[in-house]
């Protein structure tokens, strides 16, 4: 197949694989912001009756929403897949080593760098340690649902993204806290653990549970074509429900966001820096252990990319709806389809360059 044959191919794909919100995320995010901000300040006062409605330091709107986020997608994941984890043990060891012993630690040390330090004189000085807390949220949780996006873009190995998303699905469950909890407290952050052991229950523990039973029920009385269906209905509200998170978060974020605008670019840049450090780092590694392509690269895509709709509930359960935790958590949102785009590029036009290489320690 010619060159351009192969481009033509690959932006077909594009198109079967993201629908009109995905690939246009970014764009939405931004209007999001604009919404938000403009009904903040029109409506106040909705806003901040919304912001009152908690129980148990949990936000109820915002709650249900994270659930009506997070279920469709995790009603993706089967379990079942985790037994064709020996299939191809060198690409999940990669995978499970990026994002649970590199990631949130190197996400850490680039918050540090960047909002601790560099870049501290442009940012308000009571929320430096927020900023530094919504980065290592986001990092702190490997994405379950856009990876089945990045892997068929990338021409991936289903059975392999299959079984790691959900092998690290249910590492989440024991090792998000304690990964928040020591980088939070390395970083001289409080850390309320009540309200994070409360967020893990919440957030990953309950929508896990009745998006499993909710699956298993669907594939016992209709099959895959009931289960298909069924997720086809609920993306509409999954989507939603995310942009409603997003305006009520800028409700109350606005005031921040007019006062300094550069916040959000410079929250970007380690974001963005952190997404090819790993992604880099788990396509160097697979070529290294002589993994094929097709799981080198959603090995790379799931290194990188984040379950941000984790970490915006996470941020605003500890630290509120006007934290600049939350905000980075948003922001991470905002750049996640332009850089992820991006990175399937690389791993796509670097496949010769990747199977030689890959070749060659296959055979030694």
């Amino acid at each position: 197949m010619s060159a351009a044959a192969q481009g033509e191919a690959a932006i077909q794909r594009r198109r079967e694989a993201m629908g009109t919100f995905e690939r246009y995320l970014t764009l939405w995010v931004a209007l999001c912001i604009v919404a938000g901000i403009a009904l903040g300040a029109v409506l106040p006062g909705p806003f901040q009756a919304l912001g009152r409605m908690e129980v148990a330091q949990v936000n109820i709107p915002v709650a249900l929403l994270i659930w009506a986020m997070i279920v469709p997608m995790l009603l993706r994941v089967d379990f079942g897949a985790m037994g064709q984890v020996a299939r191809h043990w060198r690409g999940i060891a990669v995978t499970l080593g990026v994002n649970w012993l590199v990631k949130p630690f190197s996400m850490a040390l680039l918050g540090w760098l960047f909002i601790g330090w560099l870049f501290r004189p442009w940012l308000p000085e009571g929320q430096i340690d927020s900023y530094i807390a919504g980065l290592i949220l986001l990092a702190a949780a490997p994405c379950t649902a856009m990876v089945f996006v990045w892997s068929r873009l990338t021409d991936g190995e289903p059975n392999f993204t299959l079984s790691q998303v959900a092998l690290n699905d249910a590492i989440m469950v024991v090792a998000f806290a304690p990964v928040v909890g020591l980088l939070l407290g390395l970083s001289a952050i409080t850390v309320p653990w009540d309200t994070l052991l409360l967020s893990v229950v919440l957030y990953i523990v309950v929508p896990l549970v009745a998006a499993q039973i909710w699956r298993r029920s669907l594939l016992a009385s209709g099959g895959e074509a009931a289960l298909q269906r069924n997720l086809k209905a609920l993306h509409p509200v999954s989507l939603v429900a995310l942009l409603a998170t997003l305006v009520l978060l800028f409700g109350f974020q606005g005031e921040q966001i007019l006062a300094q605008p550069l916040v959000i670019l410079l929250l970007a840049v380690p974001i963005t820096i952190q997404v090819y450090l790993n992604a880099g780092l788990a396509y160097l590694l697979n070529r290294q252990c002589g993994s094929a392509h097709s799981v080198a690269g959603p090995s790379a895509l799931i290194g990188a990319s984040n379950f941000f709709e984790l970490s915006v509930a996470a941020a605003i359960s500890l630290f509120g709806f006007e934290s600049g935790a939350a905000l980075a958590t948003v922001v991470g949102v905002l750049v996640e389809v332009p850089v992820m785009l991006s990175v399937v590029h690389i791993v796509m036009r670097t496949r010769g360059w990747y199977e030689r290489g890959a070749g060659r320690a296959a055979a030694g």
